[in-house]
């Protein structure tokens, strides 16, 4: 049997299979930790799936630069997938921080939990490399069922089990949507690969009716675990019933997962069809930022309310799709990197409130928190000027990248809808900055907590690549060069 024809390239499968590594070496190191009668063990399982994400790290980066490949026509190595990667990492070492002193209070089940996050991780890096229907579903089903259970973790929390519930039910539905959007392209074009699909699309020869219901099938599959409206439902009850540092890793991976499945299926496999699905996918845009700033205004939960702004960074973040062009997925790259760094912040320092004994109402979390805790506060104001896109954080030059791909592909009027709603979102962006900083504490009976090391090192990196992207952004765009041009070879 001749290997080289097989295409066994295993270069696109290192990153994810490294993970997968990690978290067998974490159930492994559990199963001598039965009963969790030894404590060093047990406070030993957080670092060895640290290590095991940094190690996946090096292995990423010593792929940088090399020609891209494949692996059976199922997945890709190129710079995008490689982009991708570095930003599940990124969620999954925040993460992983947040939640050395957090989960030992809600689940003693340490080594399931880490080994759970080690193994979403990977499905979403699969999933950003997949470049077959097939696969794209299967590395969609990793990441998903690991996440139900994760959202579930605290038991002894009604919240947490009907966030999972919640969560499962309405994700059963959208796998479904997947799958049968996947057949219907597969019997239009008779193929699941990419590069087949867009050569049997571009020629003419699929059958129109079964393509254009497999790509609104897909849309919504797909717009599911993205939070597009109206497939958002779910978000705010999961984000604010799971566990935090589940929320915020779910808030950054899910979303770059997702996204990184549309700029492969709908870049690479339609192209052609970019007249349909470009003009679906800006009014999911508008409807899916609109919606999320609007009732972000109105929430009296902070988890709440950055459920309904993760949605509305969604919505931005498909802006850029929308275009149909390969700068839009270096804007959406960029975007992606840098909210996974001001978001996670931003939980970081909610789960310090929760352990200095604050509720979830926003006037106790912000009112006076800068009298109270100056540098708790100092951090939780740079994520949100981030956030807001204000000069010169990661997210000002997330948003201008992600909208200038829109005028470059003459969608003009989106992008300018898009910054209408960035003003609308900076509105409560900087209410609670106001509320930190110009009014009174109304509860003077919380105080500071101390910060353990792990989240304190969380919080410090989330501050400095914030304002590093901020004012040096062409550091990742540097890294990224080339991750348009890998999209542009797939899609020719």
């Amino acid at each position: 049997m001749n290997l080289d024809a097989l295409q066994l390239n295993m270069d696109p499968l290192w990153p994810a299979l490294g993970l997968i590594l990690s978290a067998m070496l974490v159930m492994t190191v559990d199963i001598f930790n039965r009963g969790n009668r030894n404590a060093l063990l047990r406070k030993l399982m957080p670092w060895v799936a640290l290590v095991g994400v940094l190690v996946t790290g090096v292995i990423t980066w010593s792929l940088i630069g090399k020609q891209v490949v494949e692996f059976q026509n199922a997945a890709i190595l190129d710079r995008f997938a490689v982009g991708l990667d570095f930003v599940v990492l990124t969620a999954l070492a925040l993460g992983i921080l947040l939640s050395v002193n957090y989960i030992p209070r809600v689940n003693k089940q340490e080594g399931e939990y880490y080994a759970l996050l080690l193994l979403v991780g990977a499905g979403m890096m699969l999933m950003g490399a997949a470049i077959d229907l097939i696969v794209l579903f299967l590395a969609l089903e990793i990441f998903s069922l690991g996440l139900y259970i994760l959202s579930g973790l605290n038991r002894h929390d009604k919240y947490s089990s009907e966030a999972a519930m919640k969560y499962f039910l309405l994700g059963a539905f959208a796998s479904a949507f997947l799958v049968y959007g996947s057949a219907l392209i597969y019997g239009a074009t008779g193929s699941t690969q990419f590069d087949a699909i867009a050569t049997i699309v571009s020629g003419g020869k699929a059958d129109s009716t079964l393509l254009y219901g497999g790509i609104a099938l897909l849309l919504v599959g797909l717009g599911f675990k993205v939070s597009l409206v109206p497939f958002h439902a779910w978000t705010p009850d999961v984000y604010q019933g799971a566990p935090t540092p589940v929320t915020a890793f779910m808030s950054v991976g899910t979303k770059a997962a997702a996204f990184a499945a549309f700029y492969r299926v709908f870049l690479v496999a339609l192209p052609s069809e970019q007249a349909v699905w470009g003009n679906a996918l800006a009014v999911l845009a508008v409807l899916t930022m609109t919606l999320g700033n609007l009732v972000a205004l109105r929430q009296s939960s902070l988890k709440r309310l950055l459920a309904y702004s993760g949605i509305a960074h969604a919505g931005y973040i498909l802006v850029g799709l929308a275009a149909g062009t390969p700068s839009g997925a270096e804007g959406a790259l960029f975007y992606l990197i840098s909210y996974a760094f001001m978001n996670m912040g931003v939980f970081a320092v909610i789960i310090l409130l929760e352990k200095a004994g604050e509720s979830d109402a926003l006037d106790k979390r912000a009112h006076g928190l800068a009298s109270r805790q100056p540098w708790l506060a100092a951090a939780l104001a740079i994520f949100l000027f981030s956030l807001a896109g204000m000069p010169p954080f990661a997210g000002f030059f997330g948003k201008f990248y992600v909208f200038s791909a829109a005028v470059q592909g003459g969608l003009s009027w989106l992008a300018a809808i898009a910054m209408l709603n960035s003003a609308i979102g900076a509105f409560y962006y900087l209410s609670l900055i106001v509320s930190m900083y110009f009014r009174p504490a109304t509860d003077e009976s919380a105080v500071a907590a101390p910060i353990a090391l792990p989240l304190r090192a969380g919080l410090v990196a989330a501050v400095l690549f914030t304002l590093l992207f901020g004012l040096l952004p062409g550091l990742w765009i540097d890294f990224l060069n080339g991750a348009a041009g890998a999209v542009q070879v797939a899609v020719k």
